[in-house]
């Protein structure tokens, strides 16, 4: 290494501490880890764009009416299911730490705060941040394995469908009886 390329790297590293004081003022934000994570998202979809590109099926020019919807309460569903729900806690317990039940068959779970399992809690506790990959992973599926992918897309479909009824239940059943 030059001390050309030396001193260039220290000025990167520089700006970069400096930035994220900047913008994280008071507050810890982990910038570093965000940028890792969206490294690795960037990673993910293009081994999953590789893969459909080797495979050689075509890629449509839109999506389908249907799919769209299909693949959006799919993907709610399986979000809500790995961020959420009770019976997924043992992936996600690694990253983080129970604090206590969050609605129906749900779980409050927070990030640890140990070095990197803060970025990983943060993504695997929140529906939102999941539902990114998970669209992209059922997309995916839908372009390499398109009859597999729509049943088990179906099935989580009629699960999101069930989870509407039984709290739609509940409530009624709450209305009706007063409590």
């Amino acid at each position: 290494m030059t001390a050309t390329e030396s001193r260039l790297g220290r000025r990167v590293r520089a700006i970069v501490r400096r930035t994220g004081r900047d913008y994280a003022g008071a507050q810890e934000r982990p910038l570093g880890g965000y940028l890792t994570t969206m490294a690795g998202f960037g990673a993910y979809t293009a081994a999953w764009a590789a893969a459909v590109r080797l495979r050689g099926r075509p890629v449509p020019d839109r999506p389908e009416p249907w799919d769209v919807v299909l693949t959006s309460v799919a993907t709610f569903r399986l979000s809500r299911l790995l961020s959420k729900a009770s019976v997924t806690s043992p992936l996600r317990a690694p990253f983080t730490r129970y604090v206590g039940p969050q609605g129906p068959a749900e779980l409050h779970e927070e990030a640890r705060p140990e070095n990197g399992k803060d970025i990983v809690g943060e993504l695997v506790t929140c529906p939102f941040c999941v539902s990114v990959w998970v669209a992209s992973t059922l997309t995916a599926g839908q372009l390499l394995w398109p009859r597999a992918t729509r049943t088990a897309m179906g099935a989580l479909a009629a699960l999101a469908g069930s989870d509407a009824l039984q709290l739609a239940h509940n409530a009624l059943v709450d209305k009706t009886t007063g409590e």
